[in-house]
């Protein structure tokens, strides 16, 4: 079945039918208008995998595929031109091109932690950059994904289609021959997907994850980095991929941070002393038992009470290096905090492990923060914030090393689901040089222009 889709999908891609820009502006459109079509059957799905409130669904959801459609309303028939480049002395009188092609039959593998999100935005990027896709969504959160049906299934499944299932169907899947691959999930399915693709010598984004350190230092404004750290941490109850995973705090405001990190939990997801209803639940039991495991043994400095799939945002004090709580990330509402007096331990600590996806960083001094960027390799990341980098259009979103290849977001999006092919335009004038018989003159000259002596 899932061969046949495939093979639909590249006899209609060769028709030559998306590469219209008129006609990915006319899908575009038709998926925006599907979308808030479907918003009620939204909220409702994501109450019922994942208790999450209609508000988070709206900026962290549904919002960021509306913001990326819109980017492409405006400017697809922009970016979507040839590109002229300026050509080198050694190809004066030429003109070149950059011209983008979509890749073909495009596969897009989603998440549960946002299922939505992950789903449409990427097939937004191959829609504007002309290609077919597949999406196949996680089955952890079944009610959404058959909204995400719902949703596509405007399309004729020769364009854009969408298989559910599990294990089973993405084993499927990854045997068949696509032109690109996106996923965004876990290291382990990660690298088995590149093998897989290697087969065919299908290119892949991967969009993994890690853990992201957060440094928060003496000189920082404490009030605004405990809001904020707050804020990126519990996001979602803290099953983000770019959530700060674990802390480092400066020795000299660790207690006061602390204390003001549960000041602001209380103001943010409390009420009358209990947890809001509305606090985004784990989304299986198995997870829950994976987060018990690691608060077991540990310093509780708050929260830490479990009620069905709901674990209270939790904060652990005098966490080491070597803490269990240390060894994966933890995709969780769990707030470890470790102790530092010297900025250059902490970087050696970050650049000795794998490469994380993003990476926080709060204070005021220049020279540091500098150093920090200079000497450790991550995806992204802010500078006195958390998470919002991903939102901005204009900033590639992706990793590096372990936490992922390849990024997107906004123009870098259509750059990603598109093709660039070069191309240079020549009339009669040329280097005359690179024709033989090739003199002691001519080698000298051609000798002088790549600066060889």
């Amino acid at each position: 079945m899932t061969k046949e889709i495939v093979d639909k999908q590249r006899k209609y891609f060769l028709s030559g039918k998306t590469l219209d820009v008129s006609f990915r502006l006319d899908a575009l459109k038709k998926l925006r208008a599907s979308i808030l079509l479907n918003k009620d059957k939204i909220y409702k799905a994501f109450l019922e995998d994942l208790n999450k409130a209609p508000i988070y669904v709206d900026f962290t959801e549904i919002g960021m595929v509306l913001k990326e459609i819109d980017y492409f309303l405006r400017h697809l028939k922009r970016i979507s031109k040839p590109q002229k480049v300026k050509m080198s002395l050694m190809n004066l009188g030429a003109k070149g091109y950059k011209y983008y092609e979509p890749h073909g039959n495009v596969l897009i593998v989603a998440p549960w932690n946002y299922p939505l999100q992950l789903s449409l935005l990427p097939l937004v990027g191959a829609i504007a950059g002309g290609n077919t896709a597949i999406i196949k969504p996680s089955n952890y959160t079944p009610n959404v994904a058959k909204v995400i049906k719902k949703i596509l299934s405007i399309f004729d499944d020769k364009y854009i289609s969408i298989v559910l299932g599990g294990r089973e169907q993405n084993a499927d899947l990854f045997e068949q021959k696509f032109d690109l691959i996106f996923f965004t999930g876990g290291v382990s399915v990660g690298k088995m997907l590149l093998s897989k693709a290697s087969n065919n010598v299908t290119p892949c984004i991967l969009e993994l994850g890690g853990k992201s350190p957060c440094i928060v230092d003496e000189d920082c404004d404490i009030d605004l980095a405990a809001k904020r750290c707050v804020w990126g941490k519990f996001l979602n109850a803290g099953q983000t991929c770019v959530a700060p995973d674990y802390f480092f705090v400066h020795k000299s405001i660790k207690k006061l941070f602390i204390d003001k990190c549960i000041n602001q939990i209380k103001k943010f997801y409390y009420e009358n002393n209990k947890l809001k209803k509305d606090f985004t639940a784990i989304v299986n039991q198995k997870h829950i038992e994976r987060l018990k495991n690691l608060l077991e043994g540990q310093e509780i400095a708050f929260g830490g009470s479990i009620k069905d799939r709901v674990l209270e945002p939790t904060i652990l004090d005098n966490i080491q290096t070597n803490n269990k709580v240390m060894d994966e990330e933890i995709f969780g509402p769990i707030m470890p905090i470790l102790e530092f007096d010297d900025i250059t331990s902490v970087v050696e600590f970050v650049k000795n492990n794998e490469h994380p996806l993003s990476m926080y960083y709060f204070g005021k001094n220049k020279e540091i923060i500098d150093y920090v960027l200079k000497n450790v390799s991550f995806g992204g990341g802010c500078i006195n914030d958390t998470i919002m980098h991903l939102t901005e259009e204009n900033l590639p979103f992706g990793g590096v090393g372990l936490s992922g290849m390849g990024s997107y977001h906004g123009k870098k999006s259509f750059e990603t689901f598109s093709h660039t092919k070069s191309i240079l335009v020549r009339k009669k004038s040329e280097l005359k040089l690179k024709y033989p018989p090739y003199s002691d003159k001519k080698r000298k000259i051609i000798g002088m222009y790549f600066g060889i002596k």
